[in-house]
C-alpha cells in the first residue's frame, strides 16, 4: 500500500510518499497553495494508486491546538470532498520544519523553502509509517487523535471517569473502616489515628472531585472549539481578479461552511460591510508606497485562505494583504523593480497588466515589451487597461457600446490615450506576473498580440505587428471591450 504525506501550509504544501512494504518515506516535492493544489494532489494520488493521506498536525509548544491546526483540519475536510473515499490521518508534526532544514543543511547542497516543506512531509510520513500496521483495521479519525491537551473525552468518557472516581472513593472508605478497628487506640503526636485516616479520605475525595470538575470544564472548551471549527469557510482570490470581482464574491460567501441545518446561522456579508472594509486603513509597510487615495487593487495576493464564520471582511482582506507582504519580502520585489526603473507601486501596476495580457509562459516576454516601450516613451496601447477604465466608468457598458468610442474613453487608466503606466493596478497579479516584471526576458520585441488560437505573437516593427493581426487575430482583435 502506498501512502501520501502532506505538510500543509498556507502558501506551500510539502509532499512525500511511502510504500508500506519498504516503510521508507521519500520526498516528492512541493505544491503552491494557489487553488491548483487540489488537481495536483489528485494526480499524485492517481499516479501512486492510493487514496490514503497523512497530514501533519501542528500544535503549540504546550501541545494545544492553534489557528494553524484548525487550518489543517479545514484542509482535510476539503481534501475529503475533492477525493471521495479518501482515508485521512493526522500525525503530530512538532518541530518537523526545524528538523527538515537541519537535514538539508547537513547535506551541504542548495535548497529552497519548498524543499524544506517536502522534507518536513517526509519526516511526518516516516513517523507515521513506523507505527502503522497494515493488517490492522484503520482507526477512525476520532480514534486516530491522540489524547493530548486540546482533545477532550466524549460524554461517554466522562461517565466512565465518574464511575471510576466513585469506585475509588468507595474503595478508600472501605479500607478506612477496616483500618479504624486496628488503629482505634493508636495516636500520632497525640492525635487519634482515626482522625488522620478520615482526613486522608477527605483529601482523596476532594482531589477526585477536582479532577471531575476539570474534565467537565475541558469538555465545555472542546465543545466551543468544535462549534467554531464546524463553521469555517474558504475564500479564494484568483490571479487577475479585480476588486469588483472580489466584492461580488464576498456577497456570495457562505459563512456557515454549508451547514444550513445547524442552529445560530451566521448572516452573510452586506454591501455596506464590504465597502467599509475596502475603504478602511491598513497598517502594512508596503501600502505606504501607494499614491494618496489609491485603492487596494493589486495588493490582495491571489490564493485561498480559511476563516472562522465570525471573521469580518477586514479580517479577510488583512489575510490577503499579509500574504502580499510576504511575497514582496521573500522575493525582494522592491529591489528588483528598482533595477527596472520602477517603484514598488509601479511594478505592481505593470504586473497587473501582464497578468491580464498573457499566460504564465509568456509573462516575462510581455513584461519586456511593456518595459521597452516605457523606455522609448511610447504609449503602452494595452486594451486591458481600457477595459478596466470602462469597468470604473461604465461597468454595464451602457454608454460605451462601440469599441472605437471605448478606446477613446477619457481615463487615467487608458494607455491607448495617455503615455506611461495607468494610474494604478488593473487587477490583482499572481506570483508569476509579479516576478516577470522584476525579471523580464532578454528579448527586444516592441509589439505583441494574442491570436485566435490562444498563442502569443510578437513583432519588432509596426508592419510586422499588423501582419500578425491579419494572419492570427481576425476574431479576438475585434472582440468588444
Amino acid at each position: 500500500m502506498r501512502i501520501i504525506g502532506l505538510d500543509v501550509g498556507e502558501r506551500r504544501i510539502g509532499v512525500s510518499k511511502v510504500d508500506s512494504s519498504t516503510r521508507i518515506a521519500v520526498p516528492v516535492g512541493f505544491l503552491l497553495a494557489d487553488g491548483s493544489e487540489w488537481q495536483e494532489i489528485r494526480k499524485i494520488a492517481n499516479l501512486n494508486n492510493t487514496n490514503f493521506f497523512v497530514l501533519g498536525l501542528p500544535r503549540s509548544n504546550e501541545g494545544n491546538e492553534t489557528k494553524q491546526t484548525l487550518y489543517v483540519r479545514g484542509f482535510a475536510r476539503t481534501l475529503a470532498k475533492m477525493i471521495p473515499g479518501a482515508k485521512i490521518r493526522f500525525q503530530d508534526e512538532s518541530l518537523t520544519s526545524v528538523e527538515a532544514e537541519s537535514r538539508l543543511k547537513a547535506r551541504k547542497k542548495k535548497y529552497e523553502k519548498g524543499d524544506i516543506d517536502a522534507e518536513a512531509a517526509t519526516i511526518i510520513l516516516q513517523d507515521f509509517i513506523e507505527n502503522f500496521k497494515e493488517e490492522a483495521p484503520l482507526p477512525s479519525p476520532e480514534e486516530s487523535r491522540e489524547a493530548k491537551p486540546g482533545i477532550w473525552p466524549s460524554n461517554e468518557g466522562l461517565e466512565t471517569l465518574q464511575s471510576v472516581a466513585k469506585k475509588e472513593k468507595n474503595k478508600v472508605v472501605l479500607e478506612a473502616k477496616k483500618t479504624k478497628k486496628k488503629l482505634k487506640k493508636w495516636t500520632l503526636f497525640g492525635i487519634p489515628a482515626i482522625i488522620i485516616v478520615l482526613g486522608l479520605i477527605g483529601v482523596t475525595v476532594a482531589l477526585k472531585w477536582r479532577d471531575y470538575n476539570r474534565w467537565q470544564y475541558e469538555q465545555w472548551v472542546a465543545e466551543q472549539e468544535a462549534q467554531m471549527v464546524a463553521k469555517t469557510f474558504n475564500f479564494t482570490i484568483r490571479p487577475g481578479e479585480t476588486i469588483f470581482d472580489i466584492k461580488k464574491n464576498l456577497l456570495r460567501v457562505d459563512r456557515n461552511g454549508g451547514g444550513e441545518d445547524t442552529e445560530d446561522l451566521v448572516e452573510n456579508y452586506t454591501s455596506e460591510e464590504i465597502e467599509a472594509a475596502f475603504n478602511a486603513s491598513y497598517d502594512f509597510e508596503f501600502l505606504k508606497s501607494r499614491p494618496e487615495g489609491a485603492s487596494l487593487e493589486g495588493y490582495l495576493f491571489p490564493e485561498t485562505h480559511n476563516f472562522y464564520a465570525t471573521a469580518t471582511v477586514e479580517d479577510i482582506l488583512k489575510a490577503f494583504l499579509d500574504s502580499m507582504g510576504k511575497v514582496i519580502s521573500d522575493n525582494d520585489l522592491e529591489e528588483k523593480y528598482r533595477e527596472q526603473g520602477l517603484s514598488l507601486h509601479e511594478g505592481i501596476t505593470l504586473a497587473s497588466m501582464v497578468q491580464k495580457e498573457s499566460t504564465p509562459t509568456d509573462m516575462a516576454t510581455v513584461a519586456q515589451v511593456f518595459l521597452t516601450r516605457l523606455d522609448y516613451g511610447w504609449r503602452l496601447g494595452s486594451d486591458v487597461t481600457v477595459s478596466y477604465a470602462l469597468d470604473v466608468l461604465d461597468p454595464n457598458r451602457e454608454i460605451y457600446t462601440d469599441n472605437a468610442v471605448a478606446l477613446r474613453v477619457d481615463s487615467c487608466y487608458n494607455t491607448r490615450l495617455y503615455n506611461g503606466l495607468p494610474c494604478g493596478p488593473i487587477s490583482n497579479p499572481g506570483l508569476n506576473a509579479l516576478l516577470a516584471v522584476g525579471s523580464p526576458s532578454d528579448t527586444a520585441y516592441l509589439y505583441f498580440l494574442t491570436g485566435d488560437d490562444g498563442l502569443m505573437y510578437y513583432g519588432y516593427t509596426e508592419a510586422e505587428h499588423f501582419q500578425n493581426i491579419r494572419k492570427y487575430c481576425q476574431v479576438l482583435c475585434n472582440t468588444s471591450l
